[in-house]
């Protein structure tokens, strides 16, 4: 089993930074595997944010986050993060870590490994 726990989120002002991470324990994650963050805002359904293979290192993101979202992942330490800039308030939702072969194909809460989130708030 794997476990991701998330970390990093709080509350800012539009224009301002955060960092997200996310730390794997239980088995190693497997060089398939793809990791990366979905968010979900209130009222809104779970949609994908951005991605990085674990072990080559191709990004992918959404288009509202490119240019200002960098995801990177570290193979040493177990850890992925995401550098989060010029935030705006359309940000604002539960962030949550995921890792798996098929997650971010099927995009389902039950395919692969989730965290159990993390609040990130985006103030005017």
């Amino acid at each position: 089993q794997v476990q991701l726990v998330e970390s990093g989120g709080g509350l800012v002002q539009a224009g301002e930074s955060l960092r997200l991470s996310c730390a794997t324990t239980g088995r190693i994650l497997s060089s398939t595997y793809t990791v990366g963050w979905f968010r979900q805002a209130p009222g809104n359904e779970r949609e994908f944010v951005a991605a990085i293979n674990w072990s080559f290192g191709g990004t992918s993101y959404a288009d509202s986050v490119k240019g200002r979202f960098t995801i990177s992942r570290d193979l040493a330490k177990n850890t992925m993060s995401l550098q989060m800039n010029s935030l705006k308030p359309e940000d604002t939702a539960v962030y949550y870590c995921a890792a798996g072969r098929t997650v971010f194909t099927t995009r389902r809460s039950d395919d692969g490994y989730w965290g159990r989130g993390t609040q990130v708030t985006v103030s005017p």
